[in-house]
């Protein structure tokens, strides 16, 4: 865990200040792992205990993936590592027009194919559970989860795959109405791509 959090500081992907979450909530920190992976070296340093367990796994008949996905924007660099690393193929889902996660750029899943979903941050899970629901459309089936930071709250609702976080980094959050930052008058900084 330390190796990571030392790779997210080094890249300058941690991040103090005052945030809107994509969840709508508001935080003192926000992981901007688009500036971690934009060095290969440290996206293959990140993923490499990752890979290790889903090999190990694979091994012992516990999980088996046929395909690694990445929701666009964060998921796209981290899958194709991870897809590399377990010499596989990568593709990516996207929003469309209408806002709505979707398989697009002429990627097919192929029926009862085993999906392994990377994703740089998860803190509701919700692009995670987007992007599940359109590769299960397409007759897909979600074997596992992974990312580079697990910072979902403890009382959040559980991922309902496999989950291989490369670390688990607890951030404050607040409710908008009831934000301590807001309270002390910081400006507020949206980094992440989700509109609302």
């Amino acid at each position: 865990m330390e190796k990571i959090v030392n790779l997210l500081r080094e890249s300058g992907a941690m991040l103090e200040g005052h945030f809107l979450l994509s969840s709508g909530k508001h935080s003192d920190e926000y992981f901007q792992c688009a500036k971690l992976l934009q060095y290969p070296e440290k996206t293959k340093a990140v993923f490499e205990q990752v890979v290790s367990q889903i090999n190990d796994d694979i091994k012992n008949g516990k999980l088996k993936i046929d395909v690694v996905v990445g929701p666009a924007m964060g998921g796209i660099i981290a899958a194709w590592e991870v897809a590399r690393q377990l010499n596989l193929h990568a593709i990516f889902t996207e929003r469309d027009e209408n806002g709505v996660m979707s398989i697009r750029r002429g990627f097919e899943i192929q029926q009862g194919q085993n999906i392994l979903i990377v994703e740089d941050v998860v803190t509701t899970g919700k692009s995670s559970m987007e992007c599940a629901k359109a590769l299960e459309a397409a007759g897909g089936k979600i074997a596992a989860l992974t990312c580079v930071v697990d910072r979902r709250a403890e009382d959040s609702q559980d991922i309902p795959w496999i989950f291989y976080p490369a670390v688990k980094l607890q951030a404050k959050t607040w409710e908008i109405d009831e934000c301590d930052l807001c309270k002390q008058g910081l400006p507020l900084v949206k980094p992440g791509s989700r509109k609302f």
